[in-house]
């Protein structure tokens, strides 16, 4: 009851803050630093008066301006400090001084006494003020002119600034000083600048009727020990009061990027569809990337506009002779495949040619190369990197990631693959798709897979599915068996439920929306 009466008596009319209260929720940092504040105080100058660290004062004052005991002002200056050389400068001359005091008629350079690397400044310093003059005839020589007299008269501009009192700040320099400063900023360590950033704290009204009311002597307790309770010693104590309603800074835990997350939700559907799962390098030769995928060799899709050659190493290994004899044989007149194939002369350099992929379907050939009779049927998928040669826009990016799915199968038919898709795509969170036929290279029947985006209202093309072609199943597999392809991007897919609009913003490093990112739930 008798600090309900004190409640009432010291409230402070216009803000509603009881003082007493607030005084008993201060601890022993920002009581021992208010005192110290005055109409403008700058922390380090506190932290000396106070002989508390500055760090300790800094943490006071962030807590007193919670409080709105103080507000907190930070304030910039770029200024000029001297480096080392400039030091030296400043008590020896300027080297270019030294260099014209040692000139005695034609100079042989040797006899001029400076390091090396400040002689060949000096020449080119007193070169452009026409204070000296060369000299090849027997070996290089120099000789001081008129102007170079005249410059031993009197200090240059550069000579008096470094001369000057430092720390200057740039913002006042004249247009003298400006001219120097620039001047010797091209040269080594001569000047710095340097940002000179401080913190000011001012007391509000509430903090000087805080430091009038009277701040507490002693340290409050904070704990109450199991000893205090058996010896009683507590009711002689002040007790710190703690304020729940205080803003604290925001811990920010880690965690993964919200795309790898995504990715990983992904990689769970297809396992748990039954999948296995297939990797390999992003860097991949020509052979993997284009021709085991029936795409002729000059298609548009791997010109430069298209597709990022690697220069070093610019060519890799072909594979087994098997499948180069076969891929060669399909691409010329057919092979094996009752086909006629694309009809010229197969290039076997071309086809070691490094590329990064552009397409993950590079893995699914892989596979296909590796699989055995007795392994079928199965189910495969890639997630990863792909890079092509785009224009960036809302909706496309030159690095992407690229979800990947094979299934062979000699029962496969064209109504399992868009199950296959309609069923990933609902757990990605997309229960209506749109499939549009298609023309690719490597497969036969083709579908274009499409989403609806849900802000731009446009219709967005994920990527491409079909069954391959004879003319890629059988060079590699060694007979023609049904193989289900996809290769939808999967960047585009997840853009709606991380509420992103622009598919660049997946990868800005904006460190708020890292932070601030939802979780992937679905």
């Amino acid at each position: 009851m008798g600090e309900g009466k004190n409640n009432c008596g010291d409230s402070d009319n216009n803000t509603g803050v009881n003082v007493n209260i607030l005084v008993r929720k201060l601890n022993k940092h920002e009581i021992a630093v208010l005192p110290f504040i005055k109409e403008r105080s700058e922390y380090r100058d506190i932290a000396e008066r106070a002989e508390i660290s500055p760090t300790a004062v800094m943490r006071a004052l962030q807590w007193l301006s919670n409080k709105q005991l103080v507000v907190l002002k930070d304030e910039s200056k770029e200024l000029i400090e001297l480096g080392s050389n400039g030091k030296n400068y400043a008590k020896d001359g300027l080297p270019e001084k030294r260099f014209l005091k040692q000139i005695k008629g034609r100079t042989p350079i040797e006899e001029i006494d400076l390091p090396k690397d400040e002689i060949n400044v000096c020449i080119g310093t007193l070169k452009k003020k026409a204070a000296i003059e060369i000299y090849k005839d027997n070996g290089l020589e120099v000789e001081i002119t008129d102007a170079g007299k005249k410059l031993l008269e009197k200090d240059s501009l550069e000579e008096l600034f470094i001369k000057g009192n430092f720390p200057k700040e740039i913002r006042s320099l004249s247009a003298e000083e400006k001219f120097a400063f620039d001047n010797l900023s091209k040269r080594k360590d001569i000047v710095i600048s340097v940002l000179d950033k401080k913190t000011y704290a001012l007391l509000t009204d509430l903090g000087k009727k805080v430091i009038a009311h009277g701040l507490p002597k002693g340290d409050m307790i904070e704990t109450l020990t199991q000893g205090m309770l058996k010896d009683g010693s507590w009711k002689d104590k002040e007790f710190k009061r703690y304020d729940i309603s205080i803003n604290v800074p925001k811990t920010q835990g880690g965690k993964r990027h919200f795309v790898n997350v995504a990715i990983e939700y992904a990689r769970r559907i297809w396992l748990d569809m039954g999948f296995k799962e297939m990797t390999g390098p992003m860097l991949q030769t020509s052979f993997w990337n284009f021709d085991a995928l029936f795409t002729a060799q000059d298609h548009p899709v791997r010109e430069l506009q298209d597709t990022f050659y690697i220069k070093n190493p610019e060519n890799g290994k072909l594979p087994g002779e098997r499948y180069v004899r076969n891929v060669k044989a399909v691409h010329e007149n057919g092979g094996d495949t009752n086909s006629t194939g694309w009809m010229y002369k197969w290039d076997e350099k071309n086809a070691m040619k490094n590329v990064l992929r552009t397409h993950t379907t590079v893995l699914s050939a892989q596979t296909i190369a590796m699989l055995k009779e007795s392994e079928l049927p199965v189910k495969y998928f890639a997630l990863g990197k792909c890079f092509r040669n785009e224009t960036l826009d809302w909706s496309h990016l030159f690095e992407f990631n690229q979800t990947e799915g094979i299934v062979v199968d000699p029962n496969a038919t064209f109504p399992h693959l868009l199950g296959y898709l309609k069923e990933f795509f609902k757990k990605m969170g997309y229960p209506k798709a749109r499939f549009r036929p298609a023309y690719f290279p490597y497969t036969e029947m083709s579908v274009e897979i499409d989403v609806m985006h849900p802000v731009n209202k446009k219709w967005m093309e994920l990527g491409g599915a079909g069954i391959f072609r004879p003319e890629v199943v059988v060079p590699l597999l060694g007979r023609d068996v049904p193989v289900l392809a996809w290769g939808p991007g999967f960047d585009r897919i997840i853009m709606e439920d991380y509420e992103i609009t622009d598919i660049r913003d997946l990868y800005k490093n904006d460190i708020k929306q890292l932070r601030n990112m939802k979780m992937w739930m679905r």
